[in-house]
């Protein structure tokens, strides 16, 4: 076990499964204490504290944070993973999915970041990763409100970083390629041919697989870990080579 993290606090959001559980898992192992803001306990048993948490509304979040705040008085990491997914084009999507999904994927980070902010400011290392996404970065098909919401993450990520640099809070994110997670096993399940689906997500990251959630949360405790002073305002791919490469077919 490494020391960066000994005696650290974390609050992970999404923390009940896939990416979030991942991240909430290896904070754990490396010695920090974790509060997992989720609707679900999902399988957080033993790894952090379950606080019912829907980001997507703002009450909920004060009382998630009003309950951290009772435990301990420094907040080091804030992890924004919670979001949702949506499939279809422009043209399949309705006034609600948009309110939705950019509700949670967008203004979630920033409820939740507003909440938490002053546990942060006293904290010697505080740091926040947001979990964005390649659908930022590259155009993928039937993707057309995710991929405009993690668009907005990204560039809210650049904004945080730049508004709070002078306080020493950063602020990065990573950009996931299609992850092996329990939304894109959903996903997949609702497929006509849920074999040949995931062939193709595969197919479509240089690599030739789909992303772990380990390697997902082993991108985001290296934005957050307290050694990285100098890192804010950065976006990690972790996508296969499928943003920066193009190889021969």
């Amino acid at each position: 076990m490494s020391n960066e993290f000994r005696g650290l606090n974390a609050i992970v959001t999404g923390a009940g499964s896939g990416i979030g559980l991942a991240v909430a898992t290896k904070l754990k192992s490396e010695g920090a204490t974790i509060f997992g803001f989720d609707i679900n306990k999902g399988a957080m048993e033993g790894v952090a504290t379950w606080i019912e948490c829907d980001v997507g509304d703002s009450e909920s979040v004060k009382q998630a944070v009003a309950k951290v705040t009772a435990e301990v008085a420094v907040i080091d990491i804030l992890a924004n993973n919670a979001g949702v997914g949506a499939v279809g084009s422009v043209l399949d999507a309705t006034d609600d999915e948009w309110t939705r999904v950019f509700n949670i994927n967008v203004a979630g980070i920033a409820r939740v970041t507003t909440a938490v902010y002053s546990l942060l400011k006293k904290s010697n290392s505080p740091a926040i990763v947001n979990t964005c996404s390649i659908a930022a970065s590259v155009g993928l098909p039937k993707r057309a409100v995710y991929s405009a919401s993690k668009g907005a993450v990204m560039s809210l990520t650049l904004a945080m970083a730049a508004d709070f640099v002078k306080e020493g809070v950063r602020v990065n994110c990573v950009n996931p390629g299609t992850a092996d997670t329990p939304w894109v096993a959903r996903l997949l399940a609702a497929a006509n041919d849920p074999v040949a689906e995931r062939k193709a997500l595969e197919a479509r990251q240089p690599m030739g697989r789909l992303v772990s959630a380990d390697e997902v949360a082993n991108a985001i405790l290296y934005l957050a870990n307290p050694q990285q002073r100098s890192t804010t305002g950065t976006v990690l791919a972790v996508d296969g080579g499928m943003y920066g490469l193009r190889l021969p077919q």
